[in-house]
């Protein structure tokens, strides 16, 4: 998927980390750490490529069973409620209070 991505062929790419994390989820489970790090890289791409409603919906989903099975403080976690806290920032339709929210996290 990153090479795709680095080639350019974006929509491509997304098709693929959609399968790796789904793979991931059927294989291990949800809450998996190889599951949630899937997770991670296919919102980090969401946002990159402007999908930030479905980043946010997705990172909603995903952030509180990473705190659960690795813990708040895991780097992991840590990356996934920074990119949530940056998809609510950025979504053009953002509130005030979806800012508060963006900052508590």
């Amino acid at each position: 998927a990153s090479c795709l991505s680095d080639l350019g062929r974006h929509d491509e790419a997304m098709v693929l980390q959609r399968e790796i994390y789904a793979r991931g989820v059927a294989i291990f489970g949800a809450s998996h750490e190889k599951t949630i790090l899937c997770g991670c890289n296919l919102a980090v791409s969401l946002k990159r490529y402007g999908h930030l409603g479905e980043a946010t919906s997705f990172l909603r989903d995903l952030v509180p069973s990473a705190r659960r099975s690795l813990g708040p403080d895991h780097p992991t976690t840590l990356s996934l409620n920074q990119n949530l806290a940056a998809c609510i920032r950025n979504t053009p339709e953002c509130a005030r209070d979806n800012l508060l929210e963006a900052e508590t996290i």
